[in-house]
């Protein structure tokens, strides 16, 4: 095991720079590692909590995705009411989309309710938003056309038959 080498206080900003081009470049393990460094010397840092959140939650596809309980308790703990619901409301909205991707048996009724929980995170944070920042709102909207462009993401009491030939 490698003991791991601490950023110095003054690095923070360039290292979260770096980390957000990692998440542009679709290198989400990398700007995870990044923030891990970053809240390592500035635990109470809320770009580098937020930048955390959205790095593990884009690793949700991947074959070894992270712990949804770690996950949430990040947005949990971030300071403000709005960033709370709205973040919680990605984490809801990733693990649906990432279900979906998935696919199998039963997908529908399991992403349904992941894209539901989503927008009732985003209705709570469409009620605390910031003048001019309607970002709830447009994910409240993608995951409403999601469930309609989809028959199969209903409520499991609402799903369609199965076709038996």
């Amino acid at each position: 095991m490698f003991e791991l080498k601490k950023l110095s206080p003054d690095g923070v900003e360039v290292a979260l720079q770096k980390a957000e081009r990692y998440r542009l470049l679709n290198e989400p393990w990398e700007a995870e590692s990044i923030c891990r460094d970053v809240l390592g010397v500035d635990p109470d840092n809320p770009r580098a909590r937020v930048l955390l959140v959205l790095a593990l939650t884009d690793q949700l596809r991947s074959a070894n995705p992270p712990r949804v309980a770690e996950v949430q308790a990040l947005a949990d703990d971030l300071p403000e009411p709005y960033e709370r619901a709205y973040y919680n409301g990605i984490i809801c909205e990733r693990i649906g989309k990432a279900r979906l991707a998935r696919g199998g048996p039963g997908t529908g009724p399991v992403v349904y309710d992941w894209l539901r929980q989503a927008m009732d995170w985003y209705l709570e944070a469409e009620a605390r938003h910031p003048p001019g920042d309607d970002s709830a709102l447009l994910r409240w909207n993608t995951c409403a056309r999601l469930i309609d462009r989809y028959r199969h993401i209903a409520p499991a009491a609402e799903q369609p038959e199965a076709m038996l030939e």
